[in-house]
């Protein structure tokens, strides 16, 4: 449960920050995508990570050029069914302890 917790308390603090959380862990056969948001017009699609410390690198260090090609791949399959494609980015929010730090636009295809 501790994965899930993490996605708790991420969807809760992007709630907080005004975005719209519209799906949790959707599948697909690339893989798997954490959240989908809405941030006013763009479609946001968030990558959680959660360590208990930043001993090795920290969350951040733990998404891989592996991991952000499966989340770009998801990200195309999920869109075939969304007319029109609206603005889209990627984002990350890394949890490491009791702190969260959201990282804005930080995957690339």
């Amino acid at each position: 449960m501790r994965g899930q917790g993490g996605e708790d308390r991420a969807a809760e603090f992007l709630r907080a920050q005004g975005l719209k959380v519209l799906l949790r862990n959707w599948r697909c056969k690339a893989g798997e995508l954490d959240l989908i948001c809405q941030d006013g017009k763009t479609l946001v699609f968030v990558e959680v990570r959660q360590r208990s410390s930043g001993t090795f690198g920290g969350a951040a260090a733990s998404i891989t050029a592996a991991k952000r090609a499966k989340l770009w791949a998801a990200a195309q399959i999920y869109l075939q069914g969304v007319r029109p494609t609206p603005p889209c980015r990627f984002d990350a929010v890394c949890i490491e302890g009791e702190r969260i730090d959201w990282w804005k636009n930080c995957i690339e295809g």
